[in-house]
């Protein structure tokens, strides 16, 4: 797949995308309203972003020759997902690829040692934490962060709950450590935090240094996964959420991010936020944004890799509530659209073009209102009718 030539001239830069994500899919939205078109690198034809961007190229992230083509003629490199050779973007920006955001600032989204590291060195509030290496190591570090349970993490290539262990001893580390040797990778025992609930601060930067933080919200996971989100986190202190978001302004500072950054936190239940995990890419936390937002994540994304101003980050209504939906017993999820549009005319839906699998992010939902209750009940149920968990009389 070659692409398919545009039948209209555009005035606007291109900008260049790795990964064929859903991610990449919803930038698409953002692309077209503001008149900029995309250049895709999917790993497939039919992929969720290859549906829907019409000039796409097949061919593996890992493969420098297949980045530099799709980055060809573009103004501007950026990406779906962190997977991409720091040093392949090292070779693109020597030779005048404009990377957003670059691979110094890349690695530590991609590399949780070189993240911990980083953070540690500015004082950013984080778990405690040690590399290992064997359990002899994993022993010791229980030791210095409190004992166990421990979480173990491999430092790269672990998302939605993957690459990710709970162990009450160093005899249950034997799958981590396997998949570590099998990967090639370190791993990283953290402390297990005592935490009241996950939060994330989503923000974007440009190259001229402007910012916007979006309020912070709450992150709910199951096995993992993030399931809901709600915007902005209810019950969190002003004092506590403008911490959050001034953690996440300065690590998208220091670490010369450009884009969106979102940073995942855990607040204590003595009061702190620690920094959890980083992604250098619009983010399941910020998905809310679309609906509920002045600016979504998507278009402030393709704002701050272009260096255009980047537009406001309030939210619209008093509560957004926004709720994955995960593949279920329903195998043809159009057909949900009759029961769900007709019982809430403000529901809005997100489809990403994949097939159902039990358990994969297919879609999500938003509803926003005065009530948090009404509309985390409004979310939930639209989710679940997608999902086939909710029937008619549960929804009434």
């Amino acid at each position: 797949m070659t692409g398919v030539p545009r039948q209209t001239p555009v005035d606007g830069p291109t900008v260049a995308v790795v990964g064929g994500g859903q991610l990449a899919r919803m930038m698409q939205q953002a692309a077209i309203a503001l008149g900029v078109p995309l250049r895709l690198l999917a790993e497939a034809s039919d992929v969720s972003a290859a549906q829907v961007i019409p000039d796409a190229q097949v061919g593996a992230a890992s493969d420098l020759d297949a980045v530099r083509r799709v980055a060809d003629g573009c103004a501007v490199l950026t990406f779906d997902h962190e997977h991409v050779s720091t040093e392949h973007l090292r070779t693109l920006a020597a030779e005048g690829v404009a990377c957003r955001p670059g691979p110094s600032a890349l690695v530590h989204a991609q590399d949780k040692a070189v993240m911990r590291r980083r953070l540690a060195s500015l004082d950013v509030p984080c778990p405690r934490w040690r590399i290992v290496e064997s359990e002899a190591d994993l022993n010791a570090a229980a030791e210095a962060l409190g004992g166990y349970p421990l979480v173990l993490k491999t430092t790269r290539g672990g998302y939605d709950g993957r690459g990710v262990w709970v162990v009450e001893s160093a005899a249950q580390s034997q799958r981590a450590f396997v998949a570590a040797g099998i990967a090639g990778v370190e791993i990283l025992a953290e402390e297990r935090v005592d935490f009241v609930r996950e939060l994330a601060c989503v923000v974007a930067r440009s190259p001229s240094g402007q910012t916007a933080a979006y309020p912070v919200v709450e992150s709910v996971q199951r096995d993992g996964i993030c399931h809901e989100v709600v915007a902005p986190a209810p019950g969190l202190g002003e004092d506590l959420a403008v911490r959050a978001q001034r953690i996440a302004l300065r690590v998208a500072g220091e670490l010369d991010v450009t884009g969106v950054l979102a940073v995942e936190m855990f607040e204590t239940r003595d009061g702190r936020v620690l920094v959890n995990e980083l992604a250098m890419r619009p983010h399941n936390s910020g998905h809310w944004s679309i609906d509920g937002a002045v600016t979504s994540q998507f278009e402030n994304h393709l704002r701050a890799v272009l260096d255009l101003p980047l537009g406001s980050a309030r939210a619209r209504a008093q509560w957004t509530v926004m709720v994955n939906v995960l593949g279920g017993d329903v195998e043809r999820l159009y057909d949900g659209y009759l029961h769900v549009y007709a019982r809430d005319p403000g529901i809005k839906v997100h489809l990403y073009g994949k097939s159902v699998r039990p358990g994969r992010k297919v879609g999500h939902v938003t509803a926003h209102g005065d009530d948090l209750e009404q509309v985390r009940a409004r979310a939930r149920h639209a989710a679940g009718w997608f999902a086939g968990t909710e029937d008619e009389e549960d929804g009434q």
